[in-house]
């Protein structure tokens, strides 16, 4: 099964796919750019941020993956990306450190926005591109 075949039914998937994709790369260009380049935040800020992120990238991957399976794919895909990021800041950075806590609020906002697909908004999506569309 494709990556493409496996999301709802779209009026532009591969666009939106694309896009997600996008959010992924700037995630982690975020996540090693120099710390000094990066406005200060409040003791834990970062947490939350690493929660945020995620939880975005999993809840945008339930507006596009139409199976359970795909998203746990999706969901354990994240969850490496996240720790490889913080193997990648201790690494390729002088200004960042691996974090454990940063790697448990990425777990965090990926479960989070994977319980996006239990509630209404799971098909936000696909009702939004319907409104949107021309009539005929």
């Amino acid at each position: 099964m494709s990556a493409v075949s496996s999301l709802k039914p779209l009026r532009y998937p591969r666009f939106w796919l694309a896009l997600w994709w996008l959010a992924v790369i700037v995630t982690v260009v975020v996540c090693l750019v120099p710390a000094a380049d990066l406005p200060e935040t409040p003791p834990g800020g970062d947490k939350v941020q690493h929660f945020l992120a995620y939880f975005v990238l999993m809840a945008s991957a339930v507006q596009l993956y139409s199976t359970q399976r795909s998203l746990f794919r999706v969901a354990v895909g994240l969850l490496v990306l996240g720790i490889a990021i913080e193997f990648a800041q201790a690494a390729l950075t002088a200004t960042r450190a691996a974090d454990f806590w940063d790697a448990i609020a990425d777990l965090l906002g990926i479960l989070a926005g994977w319980g996006v697909a239990w509630t209404p908004l799971r098909d936000l999506l696909v009702h939004l591109e319907r409104k949107a569309a021309p009539r005929a």
